[in-house]
């Protein structure tokens, strides 16, 4: 394993402490064709200690998506025909984000025209630490330089084919070239880069972390979604924007490592990770 930058942990939480006191973050995920992209981040930052998790969705998605996040709160939203935010979505999107700690864009948000151009503005333009995953990545695959510009910290996390688009390569191959690729990327989009896959790849290209956690099972459809809601919360605790990647990443394989004790690789799914998430964070602060 290589590894330049050392896995540092969250502060232990004070007596006195409250649910404002450890991070509010504001999941802008999901749509009526993939409501379980929310309930995944929603539940992941949850899981990731958030003290306050507010979900932005189109409004007919949500009565799918509620009663699976029982913890969180809801901003209903306007919508496109297709069921996906619409441009009249921005104004509130901003306001609440002004609320939060940190935002997560992107899970199942999906592709229509409208959804995308809505996207790309949020992240130009979100004065908030934003963990930008899926299609809040494909959305800026024609501008992907309009994140270096940001005055926040900005968390990427693609997988290699998404990486592909951003970066206009082909999709990157072997453990040299993903790491080497992620170090451009970070430097090119001024961001934390998490190169998802086997041996994920956490850098703000000076600094890198391979992880050694996970297993196959992971390659299974939400689990990133888990990562990306994780990756808020911790985002929203931590001084450090890198030291929130490198532990987020670290604990949602080694969650993926205990759901496979349970389930097996090949049974996993990405709910799962609710459950041992945990016991993952648990784990990893006592090892150290």
């Amino acid at each position: 394993m290589t590894q330049k930058a050392r896995l540092e942990l969250p502060k232990p939480r004070r007596p006195d402490g409250h649910k404002g006191t450890y991070g509010k973050v504001l999941v802008v995920a999901g749509s009526v064709s993939m409501p379980g992209a929310a309930v995944l981040v929603g539940n992941g930052a949850l899981r990731g200690g958030a003290g306050l998790v507010t979900i932005a969705t189109p409004r007919s998605a949500l009565p799918m998506i509620a009663p699976s996040v029982t913890c969180a709160t809801f901003l209903p939203l306007p919508e496109t025909s297709q069921g996906s935010l619409s441009l009249a979505a921005r104004a509130r999107i901003l306001e609440q984000a002004e609320r939060s700690d940190a935002v997560v864009l992107g899970p199942g948000l999906g592709t229509a025209p409208a959804t995308v151009r809505l996207v790309r503005r949020l992240a130009a333009t979100l004065k908030r630490p934003l963990v930008l995953d899926a299609d809040g990545l494909n959305a800026i695959a024609d501008d992907p330089d309009c994140v270096a510009r940001r005055s926040s910290p900005t968390l990427m996390t693609p997988h290699p084919g998404e990486l592909s688009r951003l970066d206009g390569l082909p999709v990157p191959e072997g453990a040299a070239d993903r790491k080497r690729r992620a170090e451009a990327a970070a430097e090119r989009f001024q961001a934390i880069i998490c190169l998802k896959g086997h041996r994920t790849v956490v850098t703000d290209g000076r600094r890198t972390y391979i992880n050694p956690t996970g297993n196959p099972g992971l390659g299974t459809g939400g689990s990133g979604d888990v990562l990306s809601g994780l990756l808020g919360a911790l985002l929203s605790q931590f001084e450090s924007p890198l030291q929130a990647a490198i532990f987020g990443v670290h604990v949602h394989g080694k969650a993926g490592d205990l759901a496979a004790d349970c389930n097996g690789q090949i049974a996993m799914i990405a709910t799962d990770l609710f459950d041992t998430l945990g016991p993952a964070i648990t784990l990893t602060i006592g090892q150290r």
